[in-house]
């Protein structure tokens, strides 16, 4: 891939999602990354379903467009070979258990000696300092421990993850920016830096409203459905078929929203009259905005909200968000290639930039030590 990040060489040490997915977004920037695997057993996820003739395509979707050598880094001869990569490279990313690169002989006071340029970023599940550094974590149990999943579902409802492998995925984002923020730094200065990302620190800083509301007011958020904290009406409400969001917000939204609806009185109700009188009494309104939607169709309703600039939509499946005319227009369903599954399709990158084209074809995803013979012959001369 073209892009920003052209020439920049990142050694990949990690697996699952965490870390492929950080150096997946920086290989769509236009990185060349070296994947460093496991011999035999590669990247754990390689063992993830769903499977397509036995290949994983949770891994296809992590790791295109990357290079990939096995190497064993308690091997002398593996050691060197990791040494001479390292050499060349711009970016380290890893996410091991903190002390364990240490005691290879890899850790970040020793790797800076030898490569003062190198940028060596680390994201684990609790970070590289404080009394819980030692101790594994997986996404569901940062998402727990985060306070993200005591604000998910419904009310009274049994703790809910949130769909999606949010914990891993916004360490990856941050490990991402805190790379790219790294190497302009170093454009500067000429040096490189330890970058330490916590998966749980990631999921305090987008706790969002329901931080803000603790830390000013001392409530204790619990799950609210749909329904927004503190803006209304925000949340997604019963139609004659299915559901419809609707995000009324601020006054003048509502005003529209209640012209849409023929709710001309409801829009002069002192209850409803500002936005905080409106989450007040919520429940009166939802059942007469209800009472109102009825009439329609989700599709209806959303076609003439639209039509009235009020922010809405449906609420999709995964199949329907897909394939959305809107993600396909925006390049948001691309294709990669296996050499035994042959195309495969994953999603895009969102990041669109004006002097870079942004292609429909990713890199090849590759096979376990599949790049070792050139990788060899361009590093260890």
């Amino acid at each position: 891939m073209d892009g920003p990040l052209k020439n920049i060489l990142v050694v990949d040490l990690t697996r699952v999602l965490v870390g492929p997915y950080c150096t997946m977004i920086l290989s769509d920037l236009g990185a060349r990354v070296i994947k460093i695997e496991a011999p035999e057993v590669g990247d754990d996820s390689r063992k993830f379903g769903p499977f397509i003739e036995n290949n994983s395509a949770y891994f296809m979707s992590l790791n295109r467009g990357k290079e990939s050598i096995a190497l064993n880094l308690k091997n002398n001869d593996d050691k060197k070979i990791f040494l001479d990569i390292l050499q060349k490279a711009d970016v380290l990313v890893e996410n091991f258990k903190p002390g364990t690169l240490e005691k290879w002989g890899f850790g970040w006071k020793i790797i800076c000696k030898k490569f003062p340029k190198l940028i060596y970023a680390s994201a684990s599940g609790f970070g590289q300092t404080g009394p819980l550094k030692e101790l594994p974590a997986y996404d569901m149990v940062v998402q727990g421990m985060g306070g993200l999943m005591s604000v998910t579902g419904q009310p009274n409802s049994e703790p809910t993850r949130v769909g999606t492998s949010i914990g891993d995925i916004t360490a990856a984002l941050f490990t991402s920016i805190g790379i790219n923020s790294a190497l302009y730094n170093r454009e500067k200065t000429g040096k490189g830096m330890f970058i330490d990302v916590s998966m749980l620190d990631c999921q305090i800083a987008i706790l969002e409203n329901a931080i803000a509301r603790y830390l000013s007011k001392n409530e204790i958020p619990k799950p609210m459905g749909s329904r927004h904290p503190s803006i209304a009406p925000f949340e997604a409400f019963k139609t004659k078929d299915n559901y419809i969001i609707i995000a009324a917000g601020n006054d003048k939204l509502f005003e529209k929203l209640c012209h849409s609806l023929n709710m001309s009185e409801e829009a002069k109700n002192e209850k409803f009259k500002t936005n905080a009188l409106r989450c007040q009494n919520m429940d009166e309104l939802k059942s007469i905005m209800e009472n109102k939607l009825k009439s329609l169709s989700t599709k209806e309703w959303t076609q003439k909200l639209e039509k009235d600039k009020i922010p809405c939509g449906p609420i999709f499946n995964i199949k329907d968000a897909v394939e959305n005319p809107q993600i396909k227009a925006r390049n948001m369903i691309v294709d990669t290639y296996h050499q035994v599954v042959g195309n495969f399709k994953t999603a895009g990158n969102p990041i669109k930039m004006s002097v870079y084209a942004d292609s429909l074809k990713r890199g090849n995803v590759p096979d376990l030590d599949g790049d070792r013979e050139k990788i060899i012959k361009e590093f260890c001369n």
